[in-house]
């Protein structure tokens, strides 16, 4: 026969599983926040290196976003299928990333009508995503890292296009490593 919980018994397995679901969709967090990091900025730091010492098609760097788009893709097609449970926040979180990403697409799409003045609308696109995560999952590091995007793409829209890539490469260690990492450090051992 199982066991009746008091109201108070309830209401500490409720606050558990809640904050349980927080600290697995924060953690989790860290791999997409990681992964693009590192793509982005070496994508970004590359692509300004190459353009200095002259390389006639620095933009070729950029190709490394295939791999992390497919190896994104499969660790999220991999984590829906060994779910336990999904969440109204893992949806939520999954339907701002899936529009900002579309978004995303449709600036690249753009470039030339944008004069391929393109980083700083991908850094604002960012920062939204970036900042409305941390307030979904209430870090505010992560927001902060939402902050510096936006702060970034101010500083983009004001200095040529080629100095755009050495900003975007800072803005993504800034806005992206950071919070990635503390959310590794700090959420994943709490599950």
């Amino acid at each position: 026969m199982e066991k009746e919980l008091s109201s108070k018994e309830s209401f500490a397995l409720i606050s558990e599983m809640i904050s349980r679901a927080k600290r697995e969709a924060a953690g989790d967090g860290s791999f997409q926040l990681l992964l693009w990091g590192w793509v982005v900025a070496l994508c970004n730091f590359g692509h300004y290196g190459l353009e200095k010492v002259g390389f006639e098609r620095p933009y070729f760097v950029w190709f490394l976003i295939v791999p992390a788009m497919i190896w994104s893709f499969l660790h999220e097609f991999k984590k829906q299928r060994v779910a336990r449970i999904k969440t109204h926040l893992d949806h939520v979180l999954g339907q701002l990333w899936v529009g900002i990403f579309i978004a995303m697409v449709i600036v690249l799409a753009s470039m030339p009508s944008l004069d391929f003045r393109h980083t700083p609308i991908i850094l604002i696109l960012a920062a939204v995503g970036v900042f409305t995560t941390g307030g979904l999952i209430k870090v505010n590091l992560v927001r902060l890292g939402g902050v510096i995007l936006a702060l970034s793409a101010l500083i983009g829209f004001a200095i040529p296009t080629s100095e755009q890539y050495l900003v975007g490469g800072i803005a993504m260690v800034l806005g992206y490593l950071v919070p990635g990492y503390y959310l590794k450090r700090n959420y994943r051992e709490g599950v």
